[in-house]
């Protein structure tokens, strides 16, 4: 009987999909992810001996294990069919290194379709030996950080506690962002509109110059001012100053990287970064089409690369022409700008553009269908014309001012027929030069700057991104950790550092600032890069690394204090009597008995450990009760009804005792100024 060739893939739904192609004379079998890790109880890395490993194959994964060293010794060939990144290569290593089969073969590919991976199957390659290094590397280099860092931050701030080399950036960008904020004072200024006429046709403009003088955002500072102008606009002569008309492009947006897929799946689904990553990981490894087999409907979702392959390209321009028409189609193609991005891949496509996602609905789940369609749309999409507006924008001379309105209308939709973005239609009356209008109404406008917002899911994408702060592969993992680590929380949807997230954050930016520094761990990044091109040695990457952190941390953990005290309180235990004490816990302070260890009482603070801190004389206007001054768990102030949780009302600023004459909403003080509470009250 001749033997059959093994393929090793990840999943089990990836080997069912490929089963599909490859009935006769092959066995698929999964591996379900890696099969040996560094031991989970102790370091396995020796710095002394060149950054020596101690690889071991974890215990759920010894019958995996076991059952693939029986299959591959019945085997004639063994393939290793693992993603095509730095894990995938080095699942592949690992592997080869257990089975020791002496007619291995490597082989990716970027969708899992017949021809993919037949096409890979006549196109073998050795294991990639400088990916596997570059794998390495990260893994030894966050285990490095952890394992040293971690028992620092037991002994200096709370047992428990643990450092990493990319999450601590991230943390860091979080603190750094909600002290901007705290630190931020709102700046009144103002705008004036001015609703005019011609022949019963009605249109808004905006004050833009005064004297021939274009006005800052901020010029119109009070309500003063505001009336001063008001009064001469009202009394001004209004005549068409200017028209000017023009036709403008807008191109496209370029297919989805994992990145940008992370950000739009969070921007328009409200997806996590992580469930965008598991639901396309479903889309990639197969969803059942029909009775007898699996389907992948896009290809490989961990990419930085924007390149489409010339085969879908054509394939994309026959469908537009076919269901849109020839002027909807315009081939485009996109230049990755990110460093190091590996053109070889692709960008996120589906594997079939007939696949469109009405057709397939029915196979997929609410979630699944969603991201396909975004998927499948934003593709599709860039390789349509451009969209076409036309604009014109109208001054309007009053007096010693100048208003503005813009009009704008589209003339052809082009790529947004199938991808639509936010743009609002306006059109403007024809209107002639030194044509006299009549002004209608005034409408001036009070508005405070805004501070910077909190980051959110997609935000901190984006700026992680930016800083070089891990990969793409790497966003949703870090989001999870930091969160775990309760070192962030959300909320509403944002970002904000926990009390022990700052403490921490603090420690490591004073006294380890390599690891948290944004430009070290981008270079850490690109250094990775680097050991995945070849072009640097993953051990002297490792060394220069090493030695100074080492050096730095034995120093500091003489000069470190230790970050949090014990408070004393004048709160007594109720089981044992003995004074109680605030303590500082992972998950922020609690009550505990000075008893311990013969009495483990203990309180919690809490939610957000809402203590008061100060009575405000002003009555709640929802319940009645009194407004205190509380803090939340990270120490921030705001302003709450002493009912809660029965009454849940609250707010950051501080309120007064008067009440808004238009809405009847309570007043605040924002920064020097006295306003309505109510953001919708003008």
């Amino acid at each position: 009987m001749k033997k059959k060739n093994l393929i090793i893939v990840e999943s089990p739904t990836k080997a069912k999909t490929i089963d599909r192609f490859l009935k006769n004379g092959f066995l698929i079998e999964s591996c379900q992810g890696h099969v040996r890790d560094l031991p989970k109880g102790k370091m396995g890395i020796d710095p002394e001996k060149n950054f020596e490993t101690q690889y071991v194959v974890p215990t759920k994964k010894r019958k995996i294990v076991n059952k693939l060293k029986k299959l591959s010794a019945r085997a004639e060939k063994v393939y290793f069919a693992t993603d095509e990144d730095r894990e995938g290569e080095a699942i592949a290593w690992h592997l080869d290194y257990l089975l020791q089969h002496q007619n291995s073969f490597r082989i990716t590919f970027d969708e899992i379709t017949e021809e993919a991976v037949k096409q890979a199957l006549l196109n073998p390659r050795k294991i990639d030996q400088d990916l596997v290094n570059a794998q390495q590397a990260r893994r030894i280099l966050d285990r490095l950080v952890g394992y040293h860092l971690s028992p620092l931050l037991w002994k200096k701030v709370v047992k428990g506690l643990s450092a990493g080399r990319v999450q601590s950036p991230a943390v860091r960008l979080i603190v750094e962002r909600e002290r901007e904020i705290e630190k931020f004072q709102p700046e009144e200024y103002w705008s004036i509109e001015a609703e005019l006429e011609k022949e019963k046709e009605r249109f808004w403009t905006k004050l833009i110059k005064k004297d021939d003088r274009t006005l800052d955002k901020l010029e119109i500072k009070n309500k003063n001012q505001v009336e001063e102008m008001t009064a001469e606009l009202e009394k001004a002569e209004y005549r068409v100053d200017k028209i000017n008309k023009k036709q403008s492009k807008k191109n496209p947006l370029p297919p989805f990287t994992t990145s940008t897929l992370q950000q739009e799946a969070n921007k328009k689904l409200g997806f996590t970064v992580k469930q965008t990553m598991v639901i396309a990981q479903q889309l990639y490894e197969g969803i059942a089409l029909d009775e007898k087999s699996l389907t992948g409907l896009i290809t490989y979702m961990r990419t930085d690369s924007l390149h489409l392959a010339e085969k879908f390209l054509s394939e994309s321009q026959s469908f537009i022409e076919s269901e849109y028409g020839g002027k909807y189609h315009q081939k485009h193609v996109y230049k990755t700008k990110t460093k190091n991005a590996q053109e070889a891949h692709e960008a996120i496509r589906p594997t079939n553009c007939h696949h469109t996602p009405e057709k397939i609905a029915g196979y997929l789940n609410k979630n699944q269908l969603k991201l396909y369609d975004l998927i499948w749309r934003r593709v599709i999409a860039s390789q349509m014309a451009s969209e076409i507006m036309d604009t014109v924008s109208i001054d309007v001379k009053a007096g010693r001012y100048v208003l503005r309105a813009n009009g704008l209308t589209i003339n052809f939709a082009g790529w947004t027929k199938i991808y639509p973005e936010k743009q609002n239609e306006y059109r403007l009356p024809e209107l002639t030069i030194n044509q006299l209008l009549e002004l209608k109404q005034l409408k001036p406008d009070q508005h405070f700057t805004e501070p910077p917002a909190r980051y959110n899911e997609a935000s901190l994408v984006k700026a992680l991104e930016e800083y070089g702060i891990g990969r793409p592969s790497t966003y949703a993992p870090i989001i999870s950790t930091i969160q775990n680590r309760n070192y962030v929380q959300k909320e509403q949807k944002a970002f904000c550092p926990t009390e022990i997230g700052i403490l921490v954050n603090d420690l490591l930016v004073e006294h380890f600032p390599a690891v948290v520094d944004y430009q070290f761990t981008a270079e850490m990044e690109n250094g990775l890069d680097e050991v995945a091109a070849g072009k640097n040695d993953y051990l002297k990457m490792l060394s220069n690394f090493y030695q100074p952190f080492i050096k730095n941390l034995k120093m500091k953990e003489k000069e470190i204090n230790k970050r949090f005290e014990d408070e004393k309180t004048d709160q007594e235990c109720p089981k044992c009597h003995k004074p109680l004490v605030i303590k500082m816990g992972r998950f922020g302070r609690f009550l505990a008995c000075t008893g311990f260890p013969e009495c483990k009482y203990t309180q919690s603070l809490g939610q957000n450990n809402n203590q008061v801190q100060e009575k405000i004389d002003v009555p709640c206007p929802k319940c009645g009760g009194e407004i205190v001054k509380k803090r939340t768990r990270k120490g921030k102030f705001f302003y709450g009804c002493a009912n809660w949780p029965k009454c849940d009302f609250a707010l950051w600023d501080e309120p007064i005792n008067e009440i808004c004459p238009r809405c009847h909403s309570l007043m605040v003080k924002k920064g020097k100024n006295i306003v309505c509470s109510n953001k919708m009250c003008k």
